[in-house]
């Protein structure tokens, strides 16, 4: 088994890096996960856009940002599309997931469209 989704296009991190300043020191900002437990066949998404719609964060040292793909912020298991944006010492990217089902998410005054690339993480 192995995780698909998205990678970050390169392109876009730093200015995205500029544009929500990490509020912790471990900076993740790099996919979107589609499927943590895809199995080695399956295949990679086909979607090469998203939009950054949400911030989440618990105040605790886990920060996400929730993301709509195809106009849609619900991945096919039930949990929201969002990148991992930063995490404090001891804090694992795994809690973004549940920061935002417990927290919910703040939505953006404009939607922020970045590139996306299919990719097995």
């Amino acid at each position: 088994m192995a995780a698909i989704g998205w990678k970050i296009d390169k392109t876009q991190q730093n200015t995205l890096l500029e544009r929500f300043v990490p509020r912790w020191s471990n900076v993740v900002a790099d996919h979107i996960t589609l499927d943590a437990r895809a199995a080695d066949g399956d295949r990679l998404p086909t979607d090469r856009e998203a939009s950054i719609i949400g911030y989440a964060s618990d105040g605790e040292g886990v920060e996400a940002l929730v993301v709509a793909i195809g106009g849609d912020v619900r991945r096919p298991d039930g949990g929201t599309y969002h990148i991992t944006w930063s995490l404090d010492q001891g804090h694992k990217a795994r809690e973004s997931n549940d920061v935002i089902a417990s927290h919910g998410w703040r939505k953006l005054d404009q939607p922020v469209m970045i590139r996306i690339i299919p990719a097995k993480l």
